[in-house]
Parts: structure tokens; C-alpha cells; sequence
């Protein structure tokens, strides 16, 4: 007896160093922090290859459309279909040349300026760059308003309507105040910006959240009523200026206005209110309590409900934040533009948000990203149409077929043999008609 109970500690004491752990099965301490950088690099590239795809055979079939049209080309390739191939590949390269000269700039021009210290010849070689930050700086405030209410699982199609509002309060304030100092007048123009687009945000969210009413339907309708309420209010005294006739605001006072960048060129700091927004939208939806919540009820409202979420208010609270952001577009483009308000000021940045959220996967940064891709097509259009004579509209055609490549994935995955993702319920997008 006294040797087997001698025995058994001599066991347990030899068990550890007989059985040496797995080097597999117990980590270091870098490990897992290098497991994780590697999943979340690896979850950001298959999470923008997709729309930069898309992105490029949006472009492949934009240069067949610009061959397909081209009368000349086309007698070329039933005469000489050798030399079709190199005036076509000319042609589309040549387009898209001037697209990208006339939306980043011409690069040999910027690097001449830059090495010669020519400050004029320096901001000319800029301007194309600042018109695509112009284009891009509404972009990225209704693609943000989009993609927030995405989250939530709502579809909000009224960012052009709260982008309306929204500049109808920034430049109320913006004429109303006369002697406040330009680091007071400004902030305000552009919060009454923000708190305009809120308030019209605001009503579909409640009307969703009480009633039940579809906020596509609402926002839809409501889009409209903030045209007619922008022609109403531009024929009142206190909007109208004084003197007109016609349906055009007061001048904002000088102190109101988002001021350049760089003098003499347009692209103004509105651009850094932008990605301010983006970073706080980002830090609101994967940082914030509140946040957490808005992405809960977008993926599960059962589920959320449950755990003792509150649906409506987050219905309500995201819809107005979401207006907000759009309010800011339209107060980016009169404090940072002509500083008037009139009608149909607005080319429709509130509807090319939706195409900005989907390519952006309702990501901030994939939003900005989206931003300035879709404002560089709409700046370099017109220079790309007076350097080759390609319409301005096959701009609209490429923006289009994007949209339907984004909205197609199982079609690229196709083509470019993309295996498909496993899906771990992470993202969301707006419920169907029938939620």
C-alpha cells in the first residue's frame, strides 16, 4: 500500500513532462493579435475587390459603348478590322485619358509645376483635383445618410429632399446674422445645415417608428414636398431677394461662407467637414453603445426587441441623423458655392448617394472612397467631352453599370472565377417591402 500511494505522485509528477503541450493548441501571446490583423486585412480586400470589379468592367463596357457608337469605327471594322482594333483601342484609351486629365489632373503638368515653383502655374495644374473635390464633398454627406440608415435596415431614397432643406437653413442663417466673426457665423450656418435636414429626416423616421409607414413611400413623397416648400419659401419677403423678381435667396454674409482651400482655387473646407463626418459616423456605428443598438435592429428587430432594445427610437434617432448628414450636403454646396438659393440647385447628389453607399458597402471609408470616384466622373466628364468629342452622357452609363455590377455580385464573381464568401451575418442592408 505504502508503495502504490508512493507511486501515484511519482506519476503525477512525470505526466507534465512526459506530455509536451501543442505548439498549435497553445498560442503565443503575439498570436492572436496577429491572427486578427490577418482576418480583419484579409475581411478588407475581399471586401472592396468586389466594387473595384465591379468598378472596372463598368469601365470595359463603357469602352465597348464608345466604339459601338462611333460611326467612323464602326465602317472601320467592316473594312479593316486590323486597324479597327488600334483606332478603337485609341479612341477608348483617349477618352479615358481626358476623363482622368480632367479629374486628377495631367501628371506631367502637375510634376512640370511642382519642380518649376511657379505658384500660378502650380494652382492651374491643381484645378482639376479641386473641381473633383467639389463634386465629391456632397457626395460623401448624403453617401453617409444613406449608408446610416442602411445600418438600421432602412432605406432612405429622401436624402435629396433633407439635402434641400438643409441648405434652406444654412443660408437663412447664413444672411440673417450680419457682424458675427467667420469662426462663429460659419459653424452655425452649417450646424442650421445639419439641423434642417434632421427635422425632415426626422418625420419619416417617427411615421415609421409609430405608425408603421414605409419609409421609402415617405421619403419618396417627401422629396417633393421639400421642392415645392424651397419655391414657396424663395417667394417670401424674408428669403426673396430684395429687389427680384425671380426665385432666388439673399446673399450670405461673407462670414458664412466655407472659404477655399487654397485662394483661387473652388475646393473649399467643406471637404474637411466630410471626412470629420465619415469618422464620427464610423465611430458612432462600431464604437458606440448607441451604435451597437442601430446595427442590432438592423440585422435582427426580434432580436434586438428582446434584449431590451427600443426599435422605434432607433428608427426615429437614425432617420434624423441621416437627414442631418444630408442637411450638411446641401449647406457644403451654397456656403462653399454661390452662397444664393434657388431651384433645382441640386444636379441630384441626394440620389447618387444611394449608388455611393452600395459601391462604399455602407462602410465610412468605403463611402468616402466611392465619393471621390463618382465625383471624378462627374468633374472630368466635361473636359473629356470638348477633348474628344465623347458625349458627356457616357459618364451616366458608366455610373449605371456600376450600379449594376454592385447590385449583380453573383454576376462578377462569375466572371473573374471569385470564389464567394461564406456569409457570417455581418452586414446588413435595407429590408424588403415586406418588413
Amino acid at each position: 500500500m505504502t508503495d502504490e500511494r508512493e507511486a501515484r505522485p511519482a506519476e503525477q509528477a512525470k505526466a507534465p513532462l512526459d506530455s509536451k503541450p501543442d505548439a498549435a493548441s497553445s498560442p503565443t501571446p503575439d498570436a492572436e493579435p496577429r491572427r486578427s490583423f490577418v482576418q480583419r486585412a484579409r475581411g478588407l480586400l475581399s471586401g472592396i475587390l468586389l466594387p473595384v470589379l465591379s468598378v472596372f468592367t463598368a469601365l470595359v463596357v463603357g469602352g465597348l459603348i464608345i466604339i459601338l457608337t462611333d460611326g467612323e469605327l464602326l465602317s472601320l471594322w467592316t473594312s479593316d478590322p486590323i486597324a479597327a482594333l488600334g483606332a478603337s483601342w485609341s479612341s477608348v484609351m483617349d477618352s479615358y485619358g481626358a476623363l482622368f486629365r480632367g479629374s486628377i489632373g495631367d501628371p506631367f503638368r502637375v510634376f512640370g509645376a511642382l519642380f518649376s515653383g511657379d505658384w500660378v502655374e502650380l494652382k492651374r495644374a491643381f484645378v482639376p483635383l479641386s473641381e473633383t473635390i467639389v463634386s465629391t464633398i456632397p457626395l460623401i454627406f448624403t453617401g453617409l445618410s444613406v449608408a446610416l440608415a442602411f445600418r438600421v435596415g432602412l432605406f432612405n431614397i429622401g436624402a435629396e429632399g433633407q439635402l434641400y432643406l438643409g441648405a434652406l437653413f444654412a443660408v437663412i442663417v447664413g444672411f440673417s446674422f450680419t457682424g458675427l466673426p467667420w469662426f462663429i457665423h460659419a459653424p452655425l450656418a452649417v450646424a442650421a445645415g445639419f439641423v434642417g435636414g434632421a427635422l425632415w429626416g426626422f418625420v419619416p423616421g417617427i411615421l415609421k417608428a409609430r405608425t408603421g409607414a414605409h419609409e421609402v413611400i415617405v421619403t419618396i413623397m417627401m422629396n417633393f414636398i421639400a421642392y415645392r416648400t424651397i419655391d414657396f419659401a424663395l417667394r417670401t419677403p424674408f428669403v426673396q431677394r430684395e429687389g427680384r423678381s425671380d426665385p432666388i435667396s439673399e446673399i450670405v454674409e461673407p462670414s458664412a461662407v466655407l472659404s477655399p482651400i487654397v485662394e483661387g482655387l473652388r475646393a473649399h473646407w467643406g471637404i474637411a467637414i466630410g471626412i470629420l463626418a465619415a469618422i464620427a459616423v464610423w465611430w458612432l456605428l462600431f464604437r458606440s453603445v448607441k451604435g451597437f443598438e442601430f446595427r442590432a435592429v438592423g440585422l435582427n428587430p426580434r432580436a434586438a426587441q428582446y434584449a431590451g432594445m427600443s426599435i422605434a427610437w432607433s428608427t426615429a434617432a437614425s432617420m434624423a441623423l441621416a437627414g442631418g448628414l444630408a442637411g450638411l450636403a446641401g449647406a457644403a454646396v451654397l456656403l462653399g458655392g454661390a452662397g444664393t438659393l434657388t431651384p433645382g440647385f441640386s444636379p441630384g447628389y441626394g440620389f447618387d448617394g444611394i449608388t455611393v453607399a452600395l459601391v462604399g458597402a455602407t462602410r465610412p471609408a468605403g463611402v468616402v472612397a466611392a465619393a471621390f470616384l463618382f465625383g471624378a466622373l462627374r468633374a472630368g466628364a466635361t473636359p473629356m467631352q470638348a477633348a474628344t468629342g465623347t458625349p458627356i452622357d457616357i459618364v451616366v452609363v458608366i455610373q449605371a453599370l456600376v450600379i449594376v455590377f454592385i447590385a449583380a455580385p453573383a454576376l462578377v464573381r462569375a466572371i473573374y472565377r471569385v470564389k464567394a464568401e461564406r456569409a457570417l451575418g455581418t452586414e446588413v442592408f435595407a429590408k424588403g417591402w415586406g418588413s
